[in-house]
């Protein structure tokens, strides 16, 4: 069986070091950009079964990928976990309005409680 694939968008290198040594301890390939545009070609390229994505970053920012990455043929399949500190309504509204995903709020879920809901959503069949 092929090895199951997560791509990590995130601008902060302790966040990233952090769910790729996760991953990977749990048979994970993974993939990481530091931003929406790197993330955008990330995800069409490395087709990964689940994406972590970090709102706030610099240059497209999760919320504009994510947008972006939804309008692409086959974008609304791609499975995604919005990891943030970003709980307000404004934000998760217009996030939501993009599709179907898991949304985690970083600081009130460890390490292990994302790998399992990235787990869930790749079973799940939206």
């Amino acid at each position: 069986m092929d090895k199951r694939k997560v791509a990590i968008i995130e601008d902060d290198p302790n966040i990233v070091n952090m769910y790729r040594t996760k991953f990977e301890l749990e048979g994970y390939e993974v993939k990481t950009a530091g931003d929406g545009n790197e993330g955008l070609t990330l995800v069409q390229e490395f087709t990964p079964d689940v994406v972590l994505l970090d709102l706030m970053m610099p240059g497209k920012t999760g919320v504009e990928m994510l947008e972006e990455l939804r309008r692409l043929p086959g974008g609304q399949q791609v499975k995604v976990i919005v990891l943030t500190n970003m709980d307000d309504n404004t934000t998760t509204s217009r996030v939501y309005r993009t599709g179907p995903m898991e949304y985690i709020v970083k600081s009130e879920a460890t390490p292990q409680e994302v790998f399992e809901r990235a787990n869930a959503l790749i079973e799940r069949e939206y």
